[in-house]
């Protein structure tokens, strides 16, 4: 089985993407750090770096610090998919990143986000 295309896709080419949706609701650049932070451990040093070395998304998330162990408790369907139902480990770190995101530009509360 071939690999999906996003895993080799470099994160930097998709982080301003992100960036730009939650901006166009109001929403910030540092909230948009907040919760690429809170998912996947990497401090703002550690993602800056990420970004700059053009690292793809295999990479980023295999080089991430940790992953929450709160972010089973992201549920919802991205792309007609409901999140707890992607198989793939990657790929499932990846649409939880798009749910936050979602949920960043569709105004919900930080501490909602976060699973505070």
């Amino acid at each position: 089985m071939s690999e999906h295309p996003i895993f080799k896709m470099p994160f930097a080419k998709v982080y301003p993407m992100y960036v730009q949706k939650a901006e166009r609701k109001g929403r910030s650049k540092e909230e948009v750090d907040a919760v690429i932070c809170w998912l996947t451990g990497y401090d703002q040093g550690g993602l800056e770096e990420q970004i700059e070395a053009n690292t793809d998304f295999r990479n980023f998330f295999d080089q991430a610090p940790e992953m929450n162990p709160n972010c089973d408790l992201i549920t919802g369907v991205v792309c007609g998919v409901p999140v707890e139902e992607v198989e793939d480990p990657l790929m499932q770190k990846i649409r939880y990143l798009d749910k936050l995101i979602d949920e960043l530009a569709n105004g919900k509360g930080m501490e909602k986000i976060l699973r505070q």
